[in-house]
């Protein structure tokens, strides 16, 4: 194969040359020289001060000169280029030809890179960055050539071989992000990073050209880190439809804001005592003209990029607040509407002024409205006007809650120091709790943390009955959930709640039992 005779080749003028131009061979050059002169007259010096470093340089053993290698190879982890990659893919492609190998093509970027060169300093960075290279030199096969793109992000141009699949690749791609999970040494300091990956095989590309098995890839990459980090994707036509779909939606969003097809759909909590509805939680949800039902994780993103965050603060409370009105107009007994403030709100120096007048003009009382605040928020705030904003909202009589308990590191002393009255216990402590010991035990050293602090609590996430009573049998105070009732808009509330209000004439209510 093309791809490995080229690496042979490269490895053997590799050798060769650190043999012939070498520190040990130039030091001896002059006795040899001097040795030549003696046995064998001056055809032999000659042949030694004027033909050897001909032969050298006509075979392609001496490097180049100037500045050239250095464009060739990343000057941090002495990798190859973008160019190399292709030209070994289109290499693989013409192999595949003759003898029916493939190749592949992986892109692999480090998660949250600009943090640990804000953090550590630029030469940390290039130090996790050479690391990392050598890593994946370690981890793949010697004829797979690595190629250094742009920022902390590399490909993978895989040498062909007889059988290559999509449960290959993933195998590849988690034994790649084990390597790199290792922890990287930084002034003593042991720093975690993670990866993301995307990758495309042939049969998946847009074309026959290692150009279009690269950008495919790194399309394939872009895809999985909208899912998160340390994700791993595959490309396929359907990352191109997505794309051009998050394209519309970035640019449709402000215009569904002003439009009114961004509403709160209400999700009940209840008590686990006595099933008594004890507030709704707002969550936005996109009613599209034409695409229906966007969820909330397809157009939140795009309301982040276009620093909209305040106008869909100011639409969900709006409407929240008329939906109180509008139950208490009918006697639905709603207590309160729980709104979730993102950071940009909560730094609006103006924002208990704003929610004062907001409140004054639906004739509501402060306690009808419960300010929902990240755990992330609270955890990682320094921001004065934050602390000041929620302790005049707690003072002025809202409820606080702090949302998606566990998945942050919010500290005792940071719940104390915002006023914190109940704290929503995250999905992942709640999921399988039923069944799961170490969940139940997690879940209760949170609820007996809770208890000593006078916090209230409810559990999010609470999708079956078994993990319903085993909360109520564990202390959780409220709960919330698709064992309740999913998310609805305004208008299907109040039959809802006459059917709830029912339901509670029954002695069918889970309740709290003797532990």
């Amino acid at each position: 194969m093309p791809f490995i005779r080229d690496f042979n080749a490269l490895r053997f003028r590799t050798a060769l040359r650190s043999i012939l131009l070498g520190p040990q061979l130039l030091a001896f050059l002059p006795a040899i020289s001097l040795g030549g002169y003696w046995y064998g007259g001056e055809g032999v010096l000659l042949f030694i001060a004027i033909l050897f470093p001909a032969i050298i340089a006509l075979a392609g053993l001496l490097p180049a000169n100037g500045s050239s290698g250095a464009k060739e190879c990343d000057s941090i982890t002495g990798l190859p280029l973008r160019a190399a990659a292709i030209g070994a893919l289109n290499e693989a492609y013409q192999t595949a030809g003759t003898n029916g190998h493939s190749t592949a093509c992986l892109v692999v970027e480090l998660d949250e890179f600009p943090t640990i060169s804000r953090t550590y300093g630029t030469d940390a960075s290039d130090k996790v960055l050479a690391s990392a290279a050598t890593r994946l030199r370690d981890t793949m096969r010697d004829y797979d050539l690595i190629a250094k793109l742009d920022g902390p992000c590399f490909a993978i141009a895989m040498a062909p071989r007889r059988r290559v699949d999509l449960e290959g690749m993933l195998q590849i791609a988690a034994r790649i992000q084990g390597a790199l999970s290792d922890p990287f040494s930084i002034n003593a300091t042991r720093v975690y990073v993670t990866s993301s990956i995307g990758f495309c095989t042939p049969s998946r590309a847009p074309s026959s050209d290692g150009a279009a098995l690269l950008a495919a890839a790194e399309r394939a990459l872009v895809d999985a880190q909208n899912n998160g980090p340390s994700a791993i994707r595959a490309y396929s036509p359907d990352i191109v439809k997505r794309a051009a779909a998050a394209s519309a939606i970035a640019a449709e969003v402000g215009n569904a804001l002003e439009n009114g097809q961004i509403t709160p759909w209400f999700q009940p909590q209840v008590s686990t005592d006595t099933g008594e509805v004890t507030g709704l939680e707002a969550l936005a949800r996109w009613q599209h003209p034409e695409r229906g039902l966007i969820p909330p994780a397809e157009f939140l993103p795009a309301i982040a990029d276009a620093g909209l965050f305040e106008h869909l603060g100011d639409v969900m409370l709006n409407q929240s607040l008329a939906a109180i009105q509008a139950w208490d107009n009918i006697d639905i007994n709603v207590p309160n509407v729980a709104v979730n403030f993102a950071a940009e709100e909560l730094s609006n120096p103006k924002l208990v002024d704003k929610l004062r007048w907001e409140l004054d003009r639906f004739d509501l009382t402060p306690d009808r409205l419960t300010v929902e605040i990240l755990e992330d928020v609270i955890a990682s705030s320094d921001n004065d006007t934050i602390t000041r904003n929620i302790w005049a909202l707690s003072e002025m009589g809202c409820r606080i809650d702090l949302d998606d308990f566990g998945t942050g590191h919010a500290s005792i002393a940071n719940i104390r120091r915002f006023a914190v009255d109940r704290i929503k216990i995250d999905r992942s402590y709640v999921t399988r709790l039923d069944v799961d010991r170490d969940q139940q035990n997690m879940a209760a050293a949170i609820l007996t943390m809770a208890e000593r602090l006078d916090l209230e609590t409810l559990a999010e996430g609470v999708e079956t009955v078994g993990e319903h009573s085993m909360l109520a049998q564990l202390g959780c105070g409220h709960i919330q959930g698709f064992s309740v009732a999913r998310p609805m808009p305004f208008d299907e509330t109040t039959t809802w709640m006459r059917k709830h209000r029912e339901k509670l004439a029954t002695p069918s209510i889970l309740g709290r039992h003797a532990g």
